[in-house]
């Protein structure tokens, strides 16, 4: 007996089964990304995990990309469309930092970020947020999520993990935290962010924007911290 044959019509794994899903789906930050101003600067933050339908196609993917020297932002969405438009505002960023001579306004690289993710809203599934520090305001975060819209936040959170824990954020944030105290709530939000989201995973990955320039900092996964789980 040809038990294979028998059973072939359960065991397809063609276009129309589970299989598919993540062949053909486009690649996903899936996502936790978080940004937070302190006194001094602002701290950025994300996990790693990048997802392909239900497949997990990256454990560890950097979702916090350097637009200038002192600006950065953290993708959330596709991953294709974040890339093209955090590659073609640093292009923009470049120039406009070669006609004035000094580095671009953290605003300004927001507003450019804004435009595209406006104009080319019907196109693109993209949430960024901006964070960086300039002269003239400091440290600063800008959210931008699908649509195109801008606003400037003390804290923001985004990405699919972020509704697990609006809550933790809203109850632990307190303006005027040192760098420390930051650091402390970026990394506890992300890891139980991480801990709720199946889209969500890997290590943690901090970026520290100053005035001295940014630090970078990676927790690997048997360092993050540690909480409850039912």
């Amino acid at each position: 007996m040809n038990i294979i044959q028998n059973f072939g019509p359960a065991m397809n794994f063609g276009s129309d089964s589970m299989a598919s899903d993540w062949m053909n789906a486009e690649a996903s930050t899936g996502t936790s990304i978080m940004a937070c101003e302190f006194n001094g600067g602002v701290v950025i933050g994300a996990d790693s995990r990048a997802t392909t339908g239900a497949y997990i196609s990256n454990r560890t993917a950097d979702k916090l990309t350097k637009i200038t020297d002192n600006i950065y932002c953290c993708r959330s969405g596709s991953a294709a469309d974040t890339q093209a438009i955090a590659d073609i505002v640093a292009y923009h960023l470049g120039f406009h930092q070669m006609e004035l001579g000094t580095q671009p306004k953290v605003e300004t690289a927001a507003n450019v970020f804004r435009e595209m993710c406006y104009n080319y809203r019907d196109s693109l599934v993209a949430g960024i947020l901006v964070a960086g520090y300039d002269s003239r305001k400091g440290g600063q975060v800008y959210s931008i999520p699908i649509g195109g819209m801008c606003v400037r936040q003390p804290i923001s959170i985004g990405g699919s993990g972020s509704t697990y824990v609006y809550g933790y954020v809203d109850a632990h944030y307190k303006p005027d935290m040192t760098k420390d105290q930051t650091v402390e709530l970026i990394t506890n939000t992300l890891a139980l962010a991480m801990s709720r989201d199946g889209s969500s995973g890997g290590v943690i990955r901090l970026g520290i924007i100053t005035e001295a320039g940014v630090e970078r900092r990676v927790i690997l996964g048997d360092e993050l911290p540690k909480f409850w789980e039912g």
